[in-house]
């Protein structure tokens, strides 16, 4: 099996687009082109086309089964809605041919002998994806009796047997259940007229499973109830549940409802006489157990070990009515949102075909499913039909792909791209169902979508209208203008308007909100363009004169040195001003910071360009003036952070751009810019007027997750150093002894020295290696900080002692149910509260990989003074993170 293929290269291969794709069909040899007829399949018309590919595939000469069987791979792992047609062309292969000697085995037999080979190389590299989707092609050749149906038991049960691994993995698990659980639903009908209690036995084992990740799957859900551990049964589906309701609903019925769920072509040709051809055996398969990736790095030196990525329960959103979109409940819906998620997920490198072949799904289905095209012909078909709409359940399934939690498996621009080509191609259809997705989602910010799912809402919608002009009916929520300030949609109007100006500008994103949202107190748009306010402008300031000497100075570009000595003859005559010493000191800072961004403020590179040309000045400013003393030094950071988003206050995008480049350069730490966000990231932003108590908005999270994401990556990135320096390292001594073994030669007679050639000494200690583990201990120390103060931050937040001036006074009222049914009368510190909640998961979910190695540790500091307490907020707190560490609750 060729590298390309397993990346999805056949896509760009076999779909020319231009006319080099073009030439090169034309030098095709007879083998190509007939795997190109075989993975093509369908393209017209599949029903009609699989005679004409069998008799392609009969009268090649000489037989080439791995070509056959290598296209057939291709076609099922590549091209998933197309597999009942693939079996339906290996069914016509196993009838014999005229010219076959009575001797042979039918051809279909070989080829499917050697696509088994392909399928056991999958399971050996634990590629789940192809496994699962082969295992759907072996399910349907069962229902056409090409597969004994013993075998095709065993294989299901060799994958719930992973379900009963110690300490198995939930992504591992989930994995597994899906291969066993959508083989048992394609072939149902046939293996539970052979025997009912091997598929009550698949079913079993994975309700078993499912029954343990109840609350891992109330931490992920997207509709948060903060306290309350039921799952919301509106709008929320999940995978897992969904797989195993439609599995015991079809058992009810002996299976019989997948056959109007799932397209069986092979059943229309004569059954195959078991007498004269025996079904296929499959052969036994051993699941390769899970890898464990282990670093060479010694545990007992208290080095962190590689963090391997937490999966989740995976939930499916629900936007519209089940007259509009399937139900995944039940098995029909379950085979089709499965089916396009696949397709979303294989086509992730061209969104232009993923959108295609999204919108051309209903060829692949029943007659019936999907509502036919304006004009097309009437069906014949005697199935039942549907009626579904097919842009509302692609847009429904995108979007719940989109958002879920705590990350989407793609990047999330795809999911976005994905929509705004499904909207060029058919825009008359899919844009009314993407409009009412829009007010489908923007309905259920009042009912607890999760923040993290509010925030991607937030800029899918921004992006989407960017895509279209910026057309939306707004006035449609004018009247939510009278809710709480920060109540979520009034928050969401705020993010969305903010994301739009970001990609457009300010007047003209104005020009379309309705006046009531433009006006101050509305706080949906601010009163200003996003631009610096550089504060020491105004010559009423007092330090107008000071601060218009120090920008003297860096506009004529003098040396570091020069600023650094100006600033102690102006630290010396503020003092003599009567200050105080501390401000001073601020003062300076501040000065300094504002002034350098207000040379910057021109575009970005004129902002790496000053920060690069006075870094010398900010590390200088940063380290408080002196070459020891943390609590200094941390004061003087908090500054630069300080002065940094005063002078962007109207502009937040770039109080996160100037954050990062801060601690890209070494300016300030990721536990620094934690801090600041923690105890002053409130008074940043248009609402601060409002003297909002301390707590989180999307704002405050994203200046958190850019300095977590800084400090895990600085440790991914030494880690990686350290790797390769003891790779060569060990190489190196590897090279040095094997070469000593060659020169020993016991039985020759010695030589003089001066005779000997020059040997390779031995490699001494590695200083570079030594320097490396060094900056990876340092910063696998700043890591544990950073998580270790983000933690904290959230204790002070939702579980504030009394004597917490800062404190919000609803922070432990939310949490309980009573509060949460009580929420329309909620106000302004209530929403804050709630929000704060939502930071706080979102949190312990997303970075549980890395709080998981650190748990012990971050729990004894956090959470130890509340293990004798009866406090609500901090057993809520301690819940909420050994959920996400995965301890035991």
């Amino acid at each position: 099996m060729s590298e390309r293929h397993n990346r999805g290269g056949y896509r760009k291969r076999y779909y020319p687009r231009d006319r080099d794709d073009y030439d090169e069909r034309r030098h095709e040899t007879p083998d190509d082109k007939l795997k190109t007829s075989i993975i093509k399949l369908g393209e017209v018309d599949p029903v009609e086309e699989i005679p004409r590919v069998e008799q392609s595939i009969r009268d090649h000469l000489p037989r080439n089964i791995p070509l056959l069987s290598e296209a057939l791979l291709i076609g099922v792992t590549e091209q998933p809605y197309k597999i009942p047609f693939y079996a339906a062309l290996l069914r016509l292969l196993h009838n014999p041919s005229e010219a076959a000697v009575t001797e042979e085995s039918p051809l279909g037999r070989l080829v499917l002998e050697d696509f088994w080979k392909g399928f056991q190389s999958y399971v050996d590299k634990v590629a789940w994806r192809e496994t699962r989707l082969c295992i759907h092609f072996f399910a349907h050749l069962t229902v056409a009796k090409l597969v004994s149906i013993d075998s095709m038991f065993s294989l299901l049960r060799s994958f719930t047997t992973v379900l009963d691994e110690f300490g198995v993995s939930h992504g591992r698990a989930k994995r597994a259940a899906l291969c066993a659980g959508e083989g048992l639903l394609m072939a149902g009908t046939i293996l539970q007229a052979e025997s009912p209690s091997g598929v009550e036995e698949i079913i079993n084992a994975i309700n078993v499973y499912v029954d343990t990740t109840a609350q891992q799957k109330w931490l992920v859900c997207p509709s948060s109830r903060i306290s309350s551990q039921d799952i919301p049964t509106l709008n929320t589906v999940e995978l897992l549940d969904v797989l195993l309701s439609s599995l015991t609903a079809l058992n009810e019925s002996d299976f019989k409802e997948i056959e109007n769920c799932v397209p069986q072509p092979y059943k229309k040709y004569p059954e195959i006489d078991s007498a004269t051809l025996t079904p296929y055996v499959l052969p036994v398969v051993l699941v390769p157990p899970e890898i464990i990736e282990l670093d060479s790095m010694s545990a007992d030196s208290g080095e962190e070990a590689p963090v391997k990525q937490e999966e989740w329960p995976e939930f499916l959103s629900r936007l519209f009515p089940e007259d509009v979109s399937p139900d995944p409940n039940t098995p029909h819906g379950y085979v089709l949102r499965t089916a396009l998620l696949d397709i979303i997920d294989i086509f992730e490198v061209n969104r232009k075909e993923c959108a295609r072949l999204l919108l051309e799904y209903p060829k692949w289905n029943l007659p019936g499913t999907f509502k036919p095209k304006p004009g097309a012909p009437a069906t014949t078909d005697p199935l039942p039909a549907k009626d579904w709409q097919l842009e509302s359940t692609v847009i429904e399934t995108v979007l719940g792909a989109y958002m879920i939690l705590p990350e989407s498996s793609k990047k999330s621009i795809y999911y976005i791209a994905l929509i705004t080509e499904l909207c060029k191609l058919s825009p008359s259809t899919v844009g009314p169902a993407v409009g009412k997705s829009i007010r489908k989602l923007y309905a259920s910010l009042s009912d607890g979508l999760d923040v993290e799912s509010a925030r991607r809402f937030a800029e899918w919608f921004a992006v989407h209208m960017s895509n279209f002009g910026f057309a939306w009916v707004w006035k449609e929520w004018v009247p939510d203008l009278s809710l709480p300030v920060q109540h979520p949609r009034r928050a969401f109007m705020r993010r969305a308007v903010e994301f739009e100006i970001r990609l457009a500008y300010h007047e003209r994103i104005m020009k379309t909100l309705p006046e009531s949202m433009q006006a101050p107190d509305a706080y949906t748009i601010p009163k200003q363009a996003p631009g610096p306010a550089y504060e020491y402008e105004d010559p009423s300031n007092p330090h107008h004169d000071a601060a218009q000497a120090v920008l003297n100075l860096f506009r004529g570009r003098a040396k570091a040195e020069d600023v650094v000595a100006h600033l102690d003859s102006l630290k010396s005559s503020l003092e003599n001003a009567e200050e105080g010493h501390d401000s001073v000191d601020s003062i300076v800072r501040s000065i300094v910071v504002q002034s350098l961004l207000h040379i910057g403020s021109r575009s970005f590179s004129h902002f790496l360009n000053a920060v690069e040309r006075y870094l010398s000045l900010l590390r200088n400013l940063a380290s408080g003036g002196t070459s020891s003393g943390s609590t200094a030094n941390s004061e003087a950071k908090a500054d630069i952070l300080t002065a940094s988003a005063s002078f962007w206050k109207h502009n937040r995008q770039m109080v996160g751009i100037v954050f990062d480049k801060l601690m890209q350069y070494q300016i300030v730490d990721p536990t620094d810019v934690v801090a600041w966000t923690f105890l002053n990231g409130v008074t940043v932003g248009q609402l601060a007027e409002l003297g909002k108590p301390m707590n989180l908005s999307a704002f405050e999270w994203d200046l958190l997750r850019g300095a977590l994401d800084k400090a895990n990556g600085r440790v991914t990135s030494a880690r990686r150093k350290v790797t390769t320096l003891k790779k060569e390292d060990d190489d190196a001594r590897a090279r040095v002894k094997a070469r000593a073994d060659e020169n020993m030669d016991l039985d020759a007679e010695p030589k003089d020295e001066a005779d000997d050639a020059p040997k390779e000494a031995p490699p001494t200690d590695n200083a570079a290696l030594t320097t490396a583990l060094k900056a990876f201990s340092s910063l696998t120390k700043e890591q544990k900080t950073a998580l270790s103060k983000t933690l904290e931050g959230f204790v002070k937040c939702l579980a504030p002692s009394s004597t917490d001036a800062h404190a919000n006074p609803h922070a432990r009222t939310v949490i309980t149910e009573e509060a949460w049914n009580n929420r329309a009368n909620w106000d302004r510190d209530e929403w804050n509260a709630w929000e704060t909640w939502g930071w706080y998961r979102q949190f312990c979910r997303a970075y549980a990989p890395y709080l998981r190695t650190y748990s012990t540790t971050l729990y004894t500091v956090s959470f130890a003074k509340f293990d004798h307490a009866k406090d609500p907020a901090a057993e809520l707190l301690k819940l909420i993170w050994n959920i996400g560490t995965g301890q035991e609750t």
